[in-house]
């Protein structure tokens, strides 16, 4: 019996000893072949598992004004939040500086008082410990200075994020200095729909967002020896830097002459151009439309490209291509024009007032609807469709590529009836944007020849510069002698006894310009509203030598003036005469204080200047290396000697900050930011002592 017993409990020992060799092999040719015979394969799963490929978004690139002031840019922007469950989080030592932490957060972050931030930060101290969050948000959207400050803080001056608990979170933001200013046309951004990136949704941001946008990079998370480490396969190529044509002071003119006028008429919107004549390129440009809120005006739909029936402004494009084909040729030849005039079985034409008849530079001067119009069909009477390629010829139907989204060409009927042809010749049966009509009056204004309108002026990146040169729809529309007729002939608008643009007479700066009043159409009745009108002013100044030409359009008018020349006329005086007075005319200006205000943007960095170092030159922005970035900046006593910090280009609060720490007392003047400071950087000085800052916007 034992025998047996013996021979199975071997039996049994020899079955496990079997099993455990059967299994040890099965291990070894496993292992074997993972890492010999399919060694290559088992590789590329582990790498693929280990690897993750991010998409690394581009830096979007800046739009600058003319003189190199930002438009547009990108600000980092800081999260501050708390692991309350991270390991070696000292709590204890958390607790005992809840009172002073929250003293420094209300201090700087005044949107909570003391009380209140003492409840908030210890609140989540409440919770049981093994449920408290892991990323509770201190604050959010702050400054990279903001940020710097919380880390000197009660607490988390202890300078371990392991024992704090801190983690920062940063994103990218577009952000524009100026605010609303020309807005719609340096435009805005947002995630699209498809992809989630940013991208431009209206304006420059829109129209150039594929030199704006930059290319993506790739970045992999690759597995070595000890860790893993991020690494950047594809490096992201940051976006253009577009140099505009828009210049900041002139902007501001416009824009409040235009916002002055609306207010007083009671319009519900208006638009201005403002154009340099020689260049084409567009100074300055302002959308305002009433708020719903009823608050004013803000920056609204870019009408300068939206097409409009233009009324009487077109004339002017209608005379000269009459002079330049011989239509009319002496200005003083007398046109019949009675009370009205019935062509081609159509509505009678009629004019505002009554005139027997009209020397030719006088119908526009008047403004004779009937004078246009029995001109222009002396030569297209039997080929209305013939006007609009003339008006095709001269390139006005053109594409004008201004770079501003939304950019219509103007609309003329394809094959016009003779009696289409007496109205649109005179201002109706067509849809042209106001951008357009002002490209033929500068046209005019720059003796014939017809620059292109622009907006873009260069482009920019760390490694390319590219100024892009003034280029020409046509090198000519009219002979020099024709534009010199058509200049005579819109400067008597204001100039001569009878001009419709009279009241812009002023013995500072001489207009020229046409007056234009349209009825709009209503969308019920498809009949003319005589109540809702759109009235415009364009032209240019100084009249007898022409810098700039403008246009102004402003709708429905409830109150105080309602004629084309005390409302879009007026705006356009008030920004020839505002120009004057600052000695923008190659004239001396009303005032001077003796010094000239340095206006160029600023860009906070640190001495690493190489990512922006072409444009800043290229454009002519100032490098400001903040104080709390630049070692070589000290306020320290040095062998008993205590020295100014700059605070050039800070916000009143980290000025403050800056001075105070340096035992000085402050006093300002104005808003915004730090423009100068009495005493300079550098300047020895005594604890105690004050430092008086000017602040600008």
């Amino acid at each position: 019996m034992k025998q047996e017993h013996h021979i199975h409990m071997l039996f049994r020992y020899g079955l496990v000893t079997v099993l455990i060799l059967l299994f040890s092999g099965a291990i070894g040719y496993k292992l074997f072949s993972t890492t010999v015979i399919d060694a290559h394969h088992w590789n590329e799963l582990a790498q693929k598992q280990l690897e993750r490929v991010d998409t690394v978004l581009p830096e979007r690139g800046d739009i600058l004004s003319d003189k190199g002031y930002i438009l547009a840019t990108n600000l980092r922007y800081y999260t501050v939040r708390i692991d309350f469950r991270c390991d070696n989080f000292k709590q204890h030592l958390y607790q005992m500086a809840l009172d002073e932490l929250a003293d420094s957060m209300a201090a700087n972050f005044p949107v909570r008082d003391r009380k209140e931030w003492r409840k908030r930060l210890e609140e989540p101290l409440k919770s049981d410990p093994k449920k408290r969050p892991r990323a509770w948000p201190l604050i959010t959207n702050i400054s990279f200075l903001d940020l710097q400050k919380i880390k000197t803080f009660p607490f988390f001056n202890i300078g371990n994020s392991n024992k704090t608990g801190m983690t920062v979170e940063s994103v990218l933001r577009r952000s524009n200095p100026y605010g609303a200013m020309a807005r719609r046309s340096v435009g805005g951004v947002g995630q699209t729909r498809e992809c989630k990136e940013v991208h431009g949704i209206y304006g420059l941001e829109k129209a150039l967002d594929s030199l704006l946008y930059g290319v993506p990079g790739l970045a992999k998370k690759i597995p070595l020896t000890k860790n893993i480490v991020n690494w950047t396969d594809v490096e992201p190529i940051p976006g253009y830097s577009v140099r505009t044509t828009i210049d900041i002071q002139l902007q501001d003119i416009v824009e409040n002459e235009l916002n002055r006028v609306l207010d007083s008429c009671s319009a519900d919107w208006g638009c201005a151009i403002l154009m340099d004549v020689k260049t084409g390129d567009i100074k300055a440009i302002s959308n305002l439309e009433r708020s719903k809120k009823g608050n004013g005006y803000i920056e609204a739909l870019n009408y300068a490209v939206v097409g409009f029936e233009p009324g009487s402004v077109v004339k002017p494009i209608s005379m000269m291509i009459a002079l330049e084909d011989g239509l009319v040729s002496n200005l003083e030849e007398v046109i019949p024009i009675g009370k009205s005039w019935a062509y081609a079985g159509g509505r009678p034409i009629t004019d505002s007032h009554y005139n027997g008849s009209l020397r030719v530079r006088e119908v526009i001067e008047q403004s004779s609807n009937i004078g246009m119009a029995r001109i222009i069909t002396r030569g297209y009477d039997k080929n209305p469709k013939g006007f609009v390629e003339r008006l095709r010829s001269i390139g006005f139907l053109d594409p004008l590529n201004t770079g501003i989204a939304g950019e219509t060409t103007p609309m003329f009927k394809q094959n016009p009836a003779r009696v289409d042809l007496s109205r649109m010749c005179y201002g109706y049966t067509s849809q042209i944007p106001p951008i357009y009509t002002l490209s033929i009056y500068n046209a005019i204004a720059n003796g014939g020849r017809y620059v292109r309108p622009r907006l873009v002026k260069g482009l920019h990146t760390e490694n390319f510069d590219s100024v892009l040169p003034v280029t020409y729809i046509r090198d000519r529309i009219c002979s020099e002698e024709n534009a010199r007729k058509m200049q005579y002939m819109l400067k008597q608008v204001v100039w001569g006894a009878h001009g419709t643009g009279r009241s812009l007479k002023n013995d500072k700066v001489a207009l020229a310009g046409k007056t234009g009043t349209c009825y709009s159409v209503d969308p019920k009745t498809r009949t003319y509203n005589t109540a809702r009108k759109r009235l415009a002013f364009c032209g240019f100044f100084p009249a007898d030598d022409p810098q700039y030409s403008c246009m102004v359009l402003t709708y429905y008018p409830k109150r105080n003036m309602f004629g084309a020349a005390s409302t879009s006329g007026q705006v356009m005086k008030n920004i020839a005469l505002k120009m004057y007075s600052r000695g923008m005319l190659d004239n001396t200006p009303d005032y001077a204080d003796g010094t000239t205000p340095d206006n160029r943007a600023l860009l906070y960095g640190s001495k690493d200047k190489r990512r922006y170092a072409t444009v800043r030159r290229a454009a002519g922005i100032k490098t400001v290396i903040h104080p709390a970035l630049n070692s070589g900046d000290t306020w320290k006593a040095e062998a008993g000697k205590l020295t100014v910090p700059s605070v050039i280009g800070l916000g009143l609060r980290e000025a403050v900050v800056t001075l105070e720490q340096a035992g000085l007392n402050v006093k300002f003047q104005g808003t915004g930011y730090v423009a100068r400071q009495i005493p300079e950087r550098g300047t020895p000085v005594k604890k105690g002592q004050t430092v008086t800052l000017a602040l600008s916007n």
